[in-house]
């Protein structure tokens, strides 16, 4: 295939409203947030195996925790945890019972989050790839693409038969080699397309991935054309809107809760600061810039520390002092956890008094808030006393509060916690 016929195919990727650069890559507040949770997660994955804590079962393990970060980056990684499921009849992959290969995989984790050149991770996979770990292969990568998105692409089923089509090649899933390879070809070609494209092979990955699954039908008379029947064309177009769909309204019911929440904030007396990454968003005509502080006064946190703080979805600040009174994390459907661990570096960052935070949320996911609020490494913090809203009772209460409410504390009539 030649670069321009190649540039043809990318600027029908970008024009698609719904195609994965749009969709996923751009404009996706759950994809920022995962690339500082991750990390942290992977982080603790390492530590609990140098503790001896890791567990005999993905059931449980940071690594799931991890790897459900992961897959809730929608389709483009619906399966990324399988390649860890714990199979006894098959004892794959060996990590879960084989103390040395637990060891030899937080080895490669710890390097990996370490690492600050592609030569240095390439290195380190082929060290692990010699090991011979059973059932340990470039599954990985979807680890390694959020620890360093320019230097390593994530890798599927779905990006495999994508490449093969454009590249007229064979590659296999299950290979670091074959990954390896695939890696080369696809920094060499996004650095042929540059302009169109972005340095986060995120961008180029997306493009595969819907080719892969007949989102972009390659045009019949190119010899490398991937062979889609026009019924399964038409059930993926389908099944990619649905999911639009599904994603557009879950998007829309977080933004229409942090207007309810700003909207609180004000009729309480607070000055509000909305998240910078959703500020430019809009609901029906309004749009949240016009309800939020440029930004956050001076809190003399470290540069990575206000990076993560300017994530969290709602903060309420004294309009006098410029102190922060509350916070808000809004999990329609992203990590609970992730969620509480952006408000506890905020309280702990501060460290100056106990802080009553919340976290938002729909009633359905009320088990799961609680199962997360009972993990123990949340038990005992000094530093954030922690409550959960439920979205009935903050849509249903909202006129009230702002009515009859003297500061934040009101919310605790609302609020419930573990």
């Amino acid at each position: 295939m030649s670069v321009e016929q190649l540039e043809a195919l990318i600027h029908r990727y970008k024009c698609d409203s719904e195609s994965v650069y749009n969709t996923w890559f751009i404009y996706n507040e759950a994809r920022t947030k995962a690339f500082r949770t991750i990390r942290r997660g992977v982080m603790n994955v390492v530590e609990t195996i140098k503790q001896g804590t890791f567990g005999n079962d993905f059931k449980g393990s940071p690594l799931e925790f991890v790897l459900n970060c992961i897959t809730e980056q929608k389709q483009v990684f619906q399966g990324a945890a399988h390649p860890f499921y714990w199979k006894p009849k098959l004892r794959i992959p060996d990590i879960y019972e084989n103390e040395e290969n637990q060891h030899i995989f937080a080895e490669f984790l710890e390097a990996a989050l370490s690492a600050t050149t592609a030569d240095k991770l390439v290195k380190n996979i082929v060290e692990l790839d010699r090991c011979n770990i059973k059932g340990l292969g470039p599954a990985v990568a979807n680890i390694l693409y959020f620890l360093h998105p320019t230097l390593m692409p994530p890798f599927n089923t779905a990006m495999v038969n994508g490449f093969n089509a454009l590249f007229n090649d064979k590659k296999k899933l299950g290979s670091w080699k074959e990954y390896l390879a695939m890696r080369e070809t696809i920094i060499s070609v996004n650095e042929k397309v540059k302009p169109y494209l972005s340095k986060d092979l995120g961008a180029f990955s997306g493009f595969l991935f819907d080719v892969g699954v007949g989102k972009i039908a390659l045009d019949q008379t190119w010899e490398n054309a991937l062979a889609f029947e026009t019924n399964k064309l038409e059930k993926a177009l389908k099944k990619r809107h649905d999911e639009i769909s599904q994603e557009v309204d879950e998007e829309n019911e977080h933004l229409r809760m942090q207007f309810v929440l700003s909207e609180i904030g004000h009729a309480l007396g607070y000055d509000v600061f909305i998240a910078a990454n959703d500020r430019t968003r809009s609901l029906n005509g309004k749009r949240l810039q016009f309800s939020t502080l440029p930004k956050l006064p001076p809190l003399n946190l470290p540069p990575e520390v206000l990076k993560a703080v300017s994530l969290i979805d709602v903060i309420w600040l004294n309009k006098e002092s410029r102190n922060i009174e509350c916070a808000f994390e809004v999990e329609k459907s992203t990590s609970i956890y992730s969620g509480i661990l952006r408000l506890f570096d905020l309280a702990s960052s501060l460290n100056d008094r106990q802080y009553n935070f919340f976290l938002v949320a729909p009633d359905t996911r009320e088990k799961e808030i609680i199962a997360q609020l009972k993990r123990p490494s949340f038990a005992g913090i000094n530093c954030m006393s922690l409550h959960y809203l439920l979205f009935s009772d903050v849509y249903k209460h909202c006129e009230g509060i702002c009515k009859f409410g003297e500061d934040y504390r009101v919310l605790f009539k609302l609020s419930r916690s573990v």
